[in-house]
């Protein structure tokens, strides 16, 4: 299983329909939280995210991005917690985030380690990696990817029973890449019953940025972007100003990329909560276009699914 769960898709001001930026990726038991804007705690709460989360990465220090971060720490201090969490950020995350955790007059309850990382960074988790990747926002801002590593090939059962392989611990072998040799001293290749290796999935986090070419390389072939589209095409000079993105322009860099689905999230609080005048922009551009609402969960198939 790997999904997600939008519980911030505002821009800097939330709404009485968008809180600021957080979003729950949930992948075979595991929770990684990406921003923690003001009241995350809350959106957790409010929409079944539980706080056994043990990291969280930062694409950047802006305030709709960090301030719910020490709430959620006292909140988890006062539940008792004993198990450490990491938290990771671009440049700075030291000064910045170790200030959020000295917030207040209470004393941190439990371990956190904070790790700053870099464009080009890859954090190896077994069978996925999350890779680092530089975005474009007026400041130290770094985007994120999960990618999943390739998955072992199907196993055909009916042809292992054609050849009289007992089910049970020798398929377990043959699926892993293993030859086996029966008990009538026949030898067994892996190829004669399991076929080409399919790929794992790719999530994209853009974090707040104008397009940029770290986050175009990074979204190549993406079974999900998640970009944001904090303006419209009439607020395509403010957007240049600002380090941010229109929705057409996110469109494209999903159409280059080559990606499979597009979802936008950090809107402006101008407008409204479904933002029908962006999402018409980008599917102009790239039709599997969603825009992002709080509470909304995404499942994320495998692409042979």
């Amino acid at each position: 299983m790997l999904s997600l769960t939008f519980l911030g898709t505002g821009a800097a001001i939330p709404t009485l329909d968008r809180n600021v930026s957080a979003l729950a990726l949930q992948r075979e038991g595991e929770t990684l939280l990406f921003d923690c804007g003001e009241a995350t705690q809350r959106q957790m709460m409010r929409y079944g995210i539980g706080f056994t989360l043990r990291e969280i990465f930062f694409t950047h220090y802006h305030s709709d991005h960090i301030l719910g971060l020490t709430g959620l720490v006292r909140t988890l201090g006062l539940q008792d917690r004993t198990e450490p969490m990491t938290l990771y950020g671009p440049r700075g995350a030291g000064r910045i985030l170790g200030g959020l955790l000295a917030v207040g007059v209470e004393r941190n309850r439990f371990p956190v380690e904070v790790v700053e990382l870099k464009p080009g960074d890859r954090l190896g988790r077994g069978d996925h990696d999350v890779v680092v990747f530089e975005t474009d926002h007026r400041a130290d801002t770094v985007g994120y990817a999960l990618v999943e590593h390739d998955r072992l090939g199907r196993f055909h059962p009916e042809r292992a029973r054609e050849l009289g392989i007992p089910e049970g611990p020798l398929w377990g072998r043959l699926h892993r890449g293993e030859a086996v040799e029966l008990p009538d001293g026949r030898r067994v290749a892996p190829a004669d019953l399991v076929g080409p290796t399919r790929p794992g999935r790719t999530v994209v986090l853009s974090g707040d940025t104008r397009p940029a070419p770290g986050l175009l390389e990074a979204a190549r072939g993406a079974d999900l972007l998640v970009h944001e589209a904090t303006f419209g095409d009439e607020e395509a000079a403010r957007a240049r100003e600002t380090g941010h993105s229109t929705a057409s322009q996110a469109a494209r860099v999903a159409a280059e990329a080559g990606v499979r689905r597009l979802v936008l999230t950090h809107i402006s609080a101008r407008y409204s909560r479904e933002a029908p005048e962006l999402l018409a922009e980008a599917q102009a551009v790239f039709p599997e276009t969603t825009i992002a609402r709080d509470g909304m969960v995404l499942e994320v198939p495998f692409p042979d699914a």
